[in-house]
């Protein structure tokens, strides 16, 4: 199932999108009484996805992301891979959806692109256990960790290189029903190949890193877990427009503008 948060007329909704670019008379999406945290009805109302504007699928309270969790993307930034995950944060502020531009930032000359599968926690849990896992996961969705390489390496902490505002794409909505252990993951920018990856790649699995997360934190309904990147990062200019496909989820693209 696949879950969009949509605004139409200033009223926002979440709906069950329907559908797709071959169905007649493309996607549709049905309204849902009251949110997907929770259990809920469709409404039967239905509205074509190309009359609504999409929004980030969730407002997490925080973004949990990890980083060097692909070998060869470690490798191609003169990194080992970790011995523990390395696990950072990105503000709720840093979020935007899918066709939402990212702001260059005017503290940065290096910005670069990091495709990647981002996990939608469903329930509040604390301590899950490995086998309990899948039922606090609502679902994935695409993620870009746009972040400030400059800054990244000239400050040795990712406050800054990683929480700016706009650094955070995702979408374009949470997909419920999906085995994330083996999917493809691509980012091109201006239609040309960066980055290509499988979540199989992960050096720790999906388990492993919520695990790991909620030993620390309370995780809430809504809130996202980034997974890492494949290897393949590089720089985006203003004017690009950048896209992460995941397999089985479907397409989040973005455009890259000056600070004005």
């Amino acid at each position: 199932m696949r879950i969009a948060r949509f605004s139409i007329d200033g009223n926002v909704a979440f709906g069950v999108v329907e559908g797709d670019a071959s169905t007649e008379g493309g996607p549709v999406l049905d309204i849902i009484k009251g949110h997907p945290f929770a259990e809920f009805e469709r409404s039967g109302q239905k509205i074509p996805l190309s009359k609504v504007r999409l929004l980030p699928p969730v407002l997490p309270n925080k973004v949990v992301a990890i980083g060097r969790n692909y070998a060869e993307h470690a490798a191609e930034l003169g990194n080992e891979v970790p011995d523990a995950p390395v696990a950072f944060f990105k503000p709720s502020t840093a979020v935007i959806g899918p066709g939402d531009p990212i702001v260059y930032p005017s503290f940065s000359s290096e910005v670069h692109h990091e495709a990647e599968l981002a996990v939608v926690i469903g329930r509040m849990c604390r301590e899950v256990p490995r086998e309990r896992v899948k039922d606090v996961i609502l679902g994935y969705t695409c993620a870009n960790d746009i972040t400030a390489r400059d800054v990244q390496e000239r400050e040795k902490q990712w406050a800054r290189a990683k929480g700016f505002d706009t650094s955070c794409p995702l979408g374009p909505w949470v997909e419920t029903e999906l085995d994330p252990s083996d999917l493809g993951i691509m980012c091109t920018v201006n239609g040309q190949q960066r980055q290509l990856g499988r979540t199989s790649d992960m050096v720790r699995s999906i388990e492993d890193l919520i695990v790991h997360i909620t030993e620390a934190m309370t995780l809430l309904p809504g809130d996202v877990v980034l997974t890492g990147t494949p290897a393949g990062v590089g720089p985006l200019n203003v004017g690009d427009e950048v896209a992460v496909t995941i397999e089985g989820i479907g397409t989040l693209t973005n455009k890259v503008i000056k600070r004005g």
